[in-house]
């Protein structure tokens, strides 16, 4: 296995770490840069970036519609946990940061858009 296992598992534990940053810090230039310091320092920048721009809309999502930052770290604190579990199964890693990123696509697609009433107060 060699190379691709150990990049694959950097890949995957970088996720990982990218979910629990965007559930602790809630920011999300913050939990990039913060993501890419920590991801560097294991090896796996991409993962992380890829984990904290896939976890923020579920962060976002969930606090707004009343969740509590307590509870919502903790959960993604346990799910981060998972991943990086496995992490170490081949080819998991990979896959890790790929579905990560599409599913925080899918909810950042059907959250709803900030003041879509008021465009009808704009027209003349």
């Amino acid at each position: 296995m060699g190379g691709w296992y150990t990049i694959g598992v950097m890949v995957g534990l970088g996720t990982a770490v990218g979910i629990a940053l965007s559930a602790a810090l809630r920011r999300l230039p913050v939990a990039l840069a913060v993501a890419a310091v920590v991801g560097a320092a294991i090896g796996g920048a991409i993962g992380a970036a890829c984990g904290v721009a896939g976890a923020m809309p579920l962060v976002v999502g969930t606090l707004r519609r009343g969740g509590t930052r307590g509870g919502t770290a903790t959960l993604l604190g346990v799910g981060a946990l998972i991943a990086a579990a496995l992490a170490f199964v081949p080819i998991l890693g990979y896959l890790e940061a790929v579905v990560v990123l599409v599913l925080g696509a899918r909810l950042r697609r059907r959250a709803p858009q900030t003041h879509a009433g008021l465009r009808t107060l704009a027209r003349d």
